[in-house]
């Protein structure tokens, strides 16, 4: 590993030597006796840390030349840290440095054991600093309309996002649960012409068959035990804006017709109501089902289906993008640190690690409630894996029996092949390798309910 680069700017030889022999261990040492040579090698090397003596030739009695040397380094590299070294009686002129940019200042004579103290708390502040920017950096250019994207994948997802917003035309966004579905779904009405006017959502699967029409399509008064009034369903709502139709896997058969109507007309009519209404709005729809499977079981419409995927997206799993785990991570933490007004410096190397290998199975959802958990709950400086809940796994197994350990990772295999297969007891067989009896078996050891 690279040694941090530190400028030693002393006119005195012997001090010089002196400075550079106790901290050659450390760092990189650069040596100049003026302000000439200091310049050079700051433009040159660009060092993290700057320890700038006041009196420098030609004036080594004053400290005008010193000042001189400060302000010329502040403009050349601004993110240098300059520890200002200075006599006690000279106060003053430490506190003017400081009031001009310096970070810090040492009094003379110069004790080595307490300059390295001073210097690694430079250095670390200076390493944060430099971490900060480059993730603003990174940020301001993976960042879309409120999202976050640094690798290929995504950057063609913003890029179909700028080019369908253009257009009115349905678009489906498929993806597993947690991808951000909706944040593209509302990237691209707020870069079309209807971004003025509403964005409406409705999650297709989150409301009883019973009461889905009318919060749809809307009713008349009296088209049911209830309607009092007349009530303009979501569809009226988002009149010359947008309709974000979550989960649209969900939707009943007996509603996908009247769906399937208002693609081709865009006309509605209200549950109770024989007016045929004109509604002008664009409909964005997202599943995290595979519409072709559920196609083939006759669960969802082929005509449908067409009219709704003009356009279709496929968001990326998290585990799938290449270089953002780790982005977003940092991303989330800043975040929540400020809004928590917590002062933690990062995440651990073994945090990281964790991070980068878990698979993520709920996505960028997941990732993000799992930062904000830790946030809040951890004591620390820095953010491990145990605050991420994300221990080793054999961390987790290391106070068991041999009996418990295999028996622990064989319910949690199960619960999560029965998860990924949306507790599909076939696929969740034939993944695992097991019969259904043997599968059923298990479940019933570990006191798994069915769900068929």
């Amino acid at each position: 590993m690279k040694k941090p680069k530190l400028l030693i700017v002393e006119d005195d030889e012997d001090l010089r030597t002196q400075m550079r022999w106790a901290m050659a261990e450390d760092y990189e040492v650069l040596l100049a006796e003026d302000r000439q040579s200091a310049l050079s090698i700051v433009k040159k090397e660009r060092p993290a840390v700057v320890t700038l003596d006041l009196g420098l030739p030609p004036s080594p009695a004053g400290v005008e030349e010193g000042f001189a040397t400060l302000d010329d380094i502040m403009s050349e590299h601004g993110h240098a840290k300059i520890i200002i070294i200075t006599g006690r009686g000279e106060k003053e002129h430490a506190l003017r440095a400081i009031g001009k940019g310096a970070y810090d200042f040492f009094y003379k004579p110069i004790q080595l054991d307490e300059l390295k103290v001073v210097l690694r708390r430079t250095f670390y502040v200076s390493q944060l600093e430099r971490e900060q920017r480059v993730l603003q950096e990174r940020l301001s250019k993976a960042t879309f309309e409120g999202m976050l994207g640094s690798c290929q994948k995504m950057q063609d997802i913003f890029s179909v996002i700028r080019k369908v917003s253009t257009t009115d035309v349905p678009v489906l966004i498929m993806g597993e649960s947690g991808t951000g579905k909706e944040l593209v779904a509302r990237a691209i009405h707020r870069l079309s012409a209807r971004q003025e006017n509403p964005f409406i959502v409705i999650n297709c699967g989150a409301i009883p068959e019973n009461l889905l029409e009318s919060e749809l399509f809307g009713h008349e008064k009296g088209a049911f035990t209830g309607a009092h009034i007349q009530r303009k369903g979501r569809f009226e709502m988002a009149a010359g804006g947008t309709l974000f139709l979550d989960e649209i896997g969900e939707l009943p058969l007996s509603l996908q017709v009247k769906l399937l109507r208002f693609l081709q007309e865009k006309v509605i009519e209200r549950v109770g109501g024989r007016e045929q209404i004109e509604v002008d709005t664009r409909v964005i729809a997202a599943t995290n089902r595979d519409l072709k499977e559920s196609m083939k079981d006759g669960s969802f419409r082929d005509d449908l289906y067409f009219r709704l995927s003009v356009i279709s997206m496929f968001l990326p799993a998290l585990r799938e993008r290449e270089g953002d785990i780790v982005l977003l991570a940092k991303a989330f933490l800043e975040r929540y640190t400020e809004e928590n007004r917590k002062k933690i410096n990062g995440f651990t190397n073994q945090a990281i690690e964790a991070i980068e290998q878990y698979a993520w199975p709920g996505n960028v959802r997941e990732l993000e409630n799992r930062i904000k958990r830790a946030v809040i709950m951890t004591a620390g400086k820095k953010i491990t894996p145990v605050d991420l809940e994300m221990e080793a796994p054999q961390q987790k197994y290391e106070s068991m029996s041999l009996k418990e350990a295999r028996d622990a990772i064989e319910k949690e295999l199960l619960v999560k092949a029965l998860n990924r297969n949306r507790g599909n007891m076939t696929k969740a067989a034939m993944e695992l390798g097991v019969s259904r009896p043997t599968l059923y078996d298990l479940m019933e050891k570990f006191e798994i309910p069915r769900n068929e």
